[in-house]
């Protein structure tokens, strides 16, 4: 499976990845002790701060950064749902489009050329993930 991701992602065919999908994409994360991401995107996945509850999960706002494709009719402050318990922190803030507060103010949307990533679940965030997700294809189809 990660040879075949790589090659797509290489071929420059959009992906998306959600939550934990986001968090692979990295060099490393220390879920669980260390392990190797698919180092798509610089940087690590490090855990939560300790003052707040772990896991956070529940709706939360996002702070559009940067104007991007996957966030088109995606109001500043819209409110999606999250569950983690760990957030990446890219080398290159470059890649951050998105970001939300929770103990600590983490990316929340990222892109990097043809890699998009939310760290919240769209599927799960009403109407607001429902837009995202018709992004995400309308960029997949090449329409915006």
């Amino acid at each position: 499976l990660k040879e075949v991701l790589l090659k797509e992602v290489e071929d420059g065919k959009p992906i998306l990845g959600i939550c934990l999908g986001l968090q692979i994409l990295f060099e490393e994360s220390f879920e669980g002790g260390r392990c190797e991401g698919l180092a798509l995107i610089k940087g690590r996945v490090i855990r939560l701060p300790s003052e707040v509850k772990v896991p956070h999960i529940g709706w939360n706002t996002i702070k559009i950064k940067k104007k991007n494709p996957l966030l088109r009719e995606v109001n500043d402050g819209a409110y999606v749902y999250f569950v983690h318990s760990y957030y990446a922190t890219p080398d290159n803030e470059e890649v951050i489009v998105a970001t939300t507060k929770y103990g600590v103010e983490f990316p929340s949307v990222i892109c990097d050329g043809n890699i998009f990533a939310t760290q919240f679940h769209p599927e799960k965030s009403g109407e607001v993930g429902l837009k995202i997700l018709r992004n995400f294809v309308a960029i997949v189809k090449g329409s915006i």
